[in-house]
């Protein structure tokens, strides 16, 4: 860790700016190792060289001094400070004030224990901030551990909280600005941007709370000594998760105006997460327009030169495309270890007719959908994140090919199996061969009808013809043996085939159901739902009474009349997930889904094979539902592949009166299911409504088969005395 006097140097030599300095100056006091009338000493020998700015030698003096006052907090012994030290005075400080160090906080224009906090201090007696992780474009990140959690032994009693810089506390805006961000958090949930909580004021500070994430920033290990760029390879999953967050926010109308290695956060975990959306710009939501009238982030006027599009430089209205320059800026500085523009602004390079150089690792596919984001007109720049990824990933472009490759062979060998199959037909005798099970669901009936015309009859292998020497035998034997041979020529009529198309009609008629099929040879097996009116005796003597059929196995679950509307809305949608090997299953704890007054609703989940989203909903015996996922105690609801999860062990949801048969509900889609936040409990008719047009739209845009549903049937009643 550098010293303090080597931080100070880089920053007034221009090596470091102003947040980044703030950032490294609470872990460089902690490690210097040296006591703070040493620090106080090695301060004042560097400002006396290079004065630093009024309030930011205040504030480095304010942190000093609190670095005594944690250490007695903490248990150990006060140091002595020479509480006479001679310190060079400050412009904005009374004059004659030689530099009593108790006395800096309250000098005025100084960043005193009422202006500033740090490392140390504590917030609304809850929040005690422990150790600087960082700056963003408009505050100070630290480490916090929240008391209120400590108490109740919370196992993760850590959070972030982002403190307002100075400056920006000085912009009658700034609250409104912190505001404005926390509710952009409540749209941008997105397992690659961190999670946001709240916000509030401990006095004049104003701060925010959020995930707090173990890791380090990306600008880091871009700063490493010796960083010289990695393989494309080792960089795409970083690239892919930046894509992924910027894609989200754009999808929203959001731009992230700041966008910066020290805004991209690389966890223990091996996660990427965007971080600072303080600044982000609405660049298409008009029902926010009055927003823009009130406040305009942007007049704080936090951006990184060495980021920022031209087109942000020159103040004009903000654009996906500006984010997708940043983007370009920081992929090739993670490629080759140094700035496309050696950290020229954009409006510099430009002007000086900034050349970038090919990085050596990448095709030319790349290299073009690097060198487009890199543009210095948005006309020409590349037009979104999701064009970047598709044409920078190579790995993606070669599994894609692969698959196509594999598709194509295996249609190959299809035509080349139907093909032997026609020739035996043609060449040989007709044999009955064991057909495999088949699958079908109630909503599929018309698109198996066309089975039946492919499915071959049954046939008796037919006798050879008979020899000579059989002919030649009396009359009597030659007419038993021609009525032998005319009994074998016409067998008897064959059992009617027991086929999908042939069950999937009956299914599509029972009301109130959500229902799937499978047929082996004349064995039906079928699973799911069925309304208690209708009743599974009256469905299994329908379907025992299908031509066909010598075994029947039923498994399904009563419905109550009171949950048809939901089961209508969403039976498609699980039958095709049974359809594809119930890619997507939903567990309730305990098994059998018998839960009583005061229990937790706690649910396991499993994801498909593919990144998706996981809409959890809660559907009550009073007509309500409860939206577990996504809500305001869990946001982030993308799932990678096959992901599992288990929801509400924390007691989030307690089971209360009125008590009966309930339901809960897990949907997958392959997007967002609604742009904004729903009310954590609304209508079941407004919701259901709301629901058929959202996934009539998903559906057809993003096609039906990446839409699908698992149910699960709780009953709840009241405590036993």
């Amino acid at each position: 860790m550098a010293s303090l006097a080597r931080v100070i140097h880089d920053f007034q030599s221009g090596e470091l700016s102003r947040d980044e300095f703030v950032a490294q100056l609470d872990s460089t006091l902690t490690t210097e190792g040296l006591g703070p009338a040493q620090l106080l000493e090695m301060l004042g020998a560097a400002h006396r060289k290079t004065p630093l700015p009024d309030d930011l030698y205040l504030e480095v003096r304010r942190r000093i001094e609190q670095l005594r006052v944690s250490n007695v907090a903490a248990g150990g012994e006060e140091t002595g400070i020479q509480t006479t030290m001679e310190i060079p005075s400050v412009r904005s400080a009374s004059a004659g004030s030689a530099g009593s160090v108790g006395n800096a906080g309250n000098a005025p224009g100084g960043a005193g224990h009422d202006q500033s906090k740090g490392t140390g201090d504590t917030l609304n007696n809850r929040f005690v901030l422990e150790e600087c992780l960082g700056v963003g474009g408009m505050g100070t990140v630290y480490k916090a551990l929240d008391l209120r959690k400590l108490e109740a032994s919370d196992r993760k009693p850590y959070l972030a909280i982002k403190v307002l810089n100075v400056q920006f506390r000085g912009n009658p805006n700034s609250l409104v600005a912190l505001q404005r961000e926390a509710r952009k958090a409540q749209v941008l949930a997105h397992r690659n941007i961190i999670t946001v909580y709240d916000f509030d004021r401990d006095g004049p500070i104003v701060y925010l709370t959020m995930e707090y994430l173990s890791g380090k920033p990306l600008s880091q290990l871009l700063r490493t000594p010796g960083y010289q760029g990695m393989p494309v390879r080792a960089a795409l999953p970083i690239v892919r998760g930046m894509c992924a967050a910027l894609a989200y926010a754009h999808e929203r109308g959001f731009v992230h105006c700041d966008f910066k290695p020290a805004n991209v956060f690389l966890t223990t975990n091996a996660e990427v997460k965007v971080i600072d959306f303080g600044i982000a710009r609405v660049f298409q939501r008009p029902e926010e327009e009055s927003d823009a009238t009130v406040f305009d982030p942007g007049s704080l006027g936090a951006l990184t030169p060495a980021y920022a599009s031209p087109e942000m430089i020159e103040h004009r209205e903000p654009d996906p495309r500006d984010d997708i320059y940043a983007l370009g800026c920081i992929t090739y500085e993670l490629l080759t270890g140094h700035h496309p523009f050696d950290r020229l602004s954009a409006t510099q390079a430009r002007n000086a007719d900034f050349k970038p150089q090919r990085p050596p690792n990448l095709d030319s596919r790349q290299w073009r959908a690097l060198r487009a984001a890199l543009s210095f007109d948005r006309a020409t720049r590349m037009p979104s994140v999701v064009r970047f990824i598709t044409e920078f990933d190579n790995e993606a472009r070669a599994e894609k090919s692969g698959t196509l490759a594999k598709v194509g062979l295996a249609s190959f060998a299809v035509v080349c199996a139907a093909a032997v199959g026609v020739f035996a037909l043609r060449s040989g005798p007709s044999r009955q061969a064991s057909a495999p099970p088949a699958e079908v669901g109630a909503s599929q009936a018309l698109a198996d009808r066309a089975d039946t015309a492919s499915e071959p009859n049954a046939m008796t292998a037919v006798p050879p013809t008979l020899t000579a020497s059989a002919a030649s035998n009396s009359a009597p034997a030659a007419a038993s043996a021609a009525a032998v041979s005319a009994a074998l020529a016409a067998p008897p009529a064959p059992k009617p085939a027991l086929t999908l198309a042939a069950i999937a009609p009956t299914l599509a008629q029972v009301p109130c159901s959500a229902l799937f099929a499978a047929v082996h040879n004349h064995s039906l097996t079928v699973r799911g739902f069925v309304s208690q009116r209708y009743g599974a005796a009256h469905l299994k003597d329908t379907l025992a009474a299908l031509p066909g059929v010598d075994t029947l196995t039923l498994d399904v679950e009563p419905i109550a009349e009171g949950k048809c509307d939901t089961v209508n809305a969403l039976a498609r949608y699980w039958v095709r997930n049974w359809q594809a090997g119930r890619i997507a299953a939903l567990h309730v704890r305990p098994p059998g889904g018998q839960l009583s007054e005061g229990d937790a609703l706690v649910v396991d989940v499993t994801t498909p094979g593919f990144d998706s989203y996981v809409n959890l909903d809660y559907f009550q015996l009073d007509g309500s539902v409860v939206h577990m996922v996504p809500s305001p105690r869990a946001k982030d609801n993308q799932a990678p592949p096959h992901y599992a999860a288990t929801i509400g062990s924390g007691g989030d949801w307690i089971i209360s009166k009125p008590f009966g048969a309930e339901m809960v509900v897990l949907l997958i889609t392959p997007v967002p299911l609604f742009d904004k936040p729903r009310p954590e409990s609304e209508s079941r008719a407004d919701y259901l409504r709301a629901l058929d047009t959202r996934l009539t739209q998903i559906g057809g845009k993003y096609g039906q088969d990446h839409i699908v549903a698992d149910f699960a049937s709780i009953t709840t009643k009241p405590r036993a005395p």
